[in-house]
């Protein structure tokens, strides 16, 4: 029988597919927290919060499909070493450095203490949650697959149910004056945070897959079908992104910007819902956390097992980022934020850079081009990220864009250009 390739229902199926894989229960920690800072500039922030997020995740999928999902082959044409260490820093940020510890974390702070206090210690519950996360990785089970296809839906329900209560009822004024400065890149900052670029990039391959069995054969196909729906995974996400960024700006005269950012999502639910409320949010939330880990150390694990060419045996890196996530989660939500925060300005740059420069692959014909291009932005944002630090670099203060924390754009550009007129190879010729 011919499947007939684009149809509604593949838009539909494959657009709720885009969204699940982009939003995860970490996803409500930033927009409430971002409402609370822009106060009644809460819309910028929220648009570019959900450009970081959303808006990447849906070109790093595109990117990735035109290589069926290998990573280092995307990565490729800026240097084979740059590309592995690229590719490492990109898995290792979604794997056991951030993101997996982060689901632990945030499962504790929004899921059993809101409910239980501080009955269980942090390290107890974080070697509880990892064992259980090795124990489903190993051996998958149709639970997990049962409790992510229950899950999504019943988070969307609940977060629609918060936040039409909240539009209704606000809790509270909102602030007359930003918390901060640099507001656009406030709402960028706090999209890599979400890292949804790193994970679309890591779990692309089982998105290709699906459209494989589909019957999307050539790459035109596919990338057709993921942007007709990552439209509709977008206009969700930014549905839900702008309520909760709303929702954080109705309790602006309760918080500032020390606010604790796993909190502010609870205690707003059990202000709007009281305490039923909590506890339904605290299920969802735990639940969404576990499927992520979950998923997230799986690809982990498959990633570092192909690049050691099975060397490095499945089960063996599964069981070290589980044991290493446990311990790092111990750290708190806002630990691990305070880590990634100058990882990931330094590792986006280059990532959004080769993402960007996939789509032109076949117009450029040199590598040094690519070469020219990242190594010039991870120098620009590992520079401001120094410069954060206290470290004078005046000379950073005159770059465009940089208050939208863009600063390293008009300098990937000239090199780029420059690198078009340094003499080099096509690698991707070469490897076909």
């Amino acid at each position: 029988m011919i499947q007939q390739k684009g149809s509604f229902k593949d838009v539909i199926v494959f657009g709720f597919a885009l969204f699940a894989m982009f939003f995860g229960a970490g996803n409500l920690i930033f927009p409430p927290y971002l409402g609370i800072i822009t106060g009644p500039e809460w819309l910028t922030g929220f648009a570019g919060f959900t450009f970081a997020d959303a808006g990447l995740a849906l070109l790093a999928v595109m990117a990735t499909a035109k290589y069926d999902g290998d990573i280092i082959a995307l990565f490729r044409r800026a240097g084979g070493k740059l590309a592995i260490v690229l590719g490492c820093a990109d898995i290792l940020c979604i794997g056991p450095f951030l993101a997996i510890p982060r689901t632990g974390a945030t499962t504790y702070e929004m899921g059993i203490m809101p409910l239980l206090g501080n009955t269980i210690p942090i390290a107890v519950f974080a070697a509880i949650f990892f064992i259980i996360t090795y124990v489903l990785t190993i051996k998958p089970s149709k639970v997990v697959d049962i409790v992510g296809r229950v899950l999504t839906p019943a988070l969307l329900i609940a977060l629609a149910v918060i936040i039409v209560k909240g539009v209704v009822s606000p809790l509270g004024p909102v602030v007359d004056e930003p918390m901060i400065e640099g507001v656009v890149a406030e709402g960028i900052a706090q999209g890599y945070q979400t890292m949804d670029a790193f994970a679309a990039i890591a779990l692309a391959s089982v998105l290709i897959v699906s459209l494989n069995e589909k019957g999307y054969n050539t790459v035109g196909d596919k990338l057709k079908a993921i942007m007709k729906s990552g439209v509709l995974a977008c206009v969700g996400l930014a549905l839900v992104y702008g309520g909760l960024c709303f929702l954080g700006a109705t309790v602006s005269t309760m918080y500032g910007v020390d606010a604790q950012q796993s909190q502010v999502i609870v205690n707003i639910t059990e202000g709007l819902l009281g305490q039923t409320g909590k506890m339904i949010l605290a299920v969802c939330v735990s639940l969404a956390c576990l499927t992520t880990s979950i998923g997230l150390t799986s690809a982990t694990g498959q990633f570092f097992e192909k690049l050691s060419g099975g060397k490095l045996k499945y089960k063996t890196v599964v069981l070290a980022v589980c044991i290493f996530s446990a311990c790092m989660a111990s750290i708190g939500v806002g630990g691990i934020i305070k880590v990634a925060s100058p990882v990931l300005s330094i590792v986006y740059p280059p990532t959004i850079v080769l993402v960007i420069l996939a789509f032109f692959t076949e117009k450029i014909q040199n590598d040094n081009v690519y070469k020219f291009a990242v190594y010039t932005s991870l120098i620009v944002s590992i520079l401001t990220v120094v410069q954060s630090y206290g470290v004078a670099m005046p000379f950073l203060d005159y770059l465009p864009l940089k208050e939208f924390g863009f600063n390293w754009v008009v300098p990937v550009i000239v090199a780029g250009l420059i690198g078009h007129f340094v003499p080099g190879k096509n690698s991707e010729l070469e490897t076909r």
